[in-house]
């Protein structure tokens, strides 16, 4: 039986629309909340291992991030697949050789930071590099996407890592190290139940409006959920466990 790891970073980010496909697939998980006193397991013996977002940089030197950033090394090492999300992506790249640094604005929510009016045109959108157009995590699935923000810092990748996908206001979205390690700055993977938890708890959606922040997702809901389970399910298949 395939077995993946999921590592939390706080409580209410975790693997949302991915859990659907564990179970769809009959593939067991193990996961551990390290905002909670989890310690991060020896991640060789698992068939993938996930690390979602969370408030904390890649760049604490709290022994919660500096063991986090050890395991992901040992990922890496091992060539076990791997995909981060947010968070997951910078500490992905930080364990790599990269580097993590403040973002020139801070992307929150689903709206282009330039337009306080939702239109479709006018969403947070990513776009596949050519390298990315050939990649496999992006099987069946477009060139650009809307997509969710709840970032202040971004990525410096070196010469090692291939960009895959690229933003008009975070300009590293998702990279990939080796051949099988993803990190994705955006937020692919969220459920309707999963967007209402963040909204009433995430200290900078807080202060945004909430009436608002539901029509946007309301609005892209439906293509937003394709996009995000292909995504992952191709991650699967990269990852030999679909």
């Amino acid at each position: 039986m395939k077995k993946v790891l999921l590592v939390k970073n706080i409580t209410r980010e975790g693997p949302g629309l991915l859990e659907g496909l564990l179970r769809e697939h009959h593939i067991e998980s193990d996961m551990v909340d390290l905002s909670k006193g989890d310690k991060f397991p020896d991640p060789l013996g698992y068939d993938a291992v996930f690390v979602f977002g969370g408030p904390d940089s890649a760049n604490d030197t709290t022994p919660k991030m500096k063991n986090e950033l050890t395991r992901i090394k040992e990922v890496l090492s091992a060539n076990i697949p791997y995909l981060g999300i947010c968070l997951g992506l910078q500490a992905l790249v930080k364990s790599a050789g990269g580097k993590i640094v403040k973002n020139h604005v801070k992307e929150i929510g689903f709206r282009d930071p330039n337009n306080d009016r939702f239109s479709v045109t006018l969403t947070e959108t990513v776009d596949l590099t050519e390298e990315g157009k050939r990649d496999p995590l992006f099987t069946h699935l477009g060139h650009t996407y809307h997509v969710f923000h709840l970032h202040g810092e971004t990525v410096e990748t070196t010469k090692h890592m291939t960009l895959l996908a690229v933003g008009k206001f975070c300009w590293n979205q998702i990279v990939r190290v080796g051949t099988n390690a993803y990190g994705i700055q955006s937020h692919f993977e969220l459920t309707p139940e999963m967007f209402e938890r963040w909204i009433n708890e995430d200290p900078d959606l807080q202060k945004m409006n909430k009436d608002v922040l539901r029509e946007d997702f309301a609005a892209i809901k439906d293509e937003y959920a394709r996009v995000g389970k292909q995504l992952l399910s191709n991650f699967l298949k990269i990852a030999k466990l679909i």
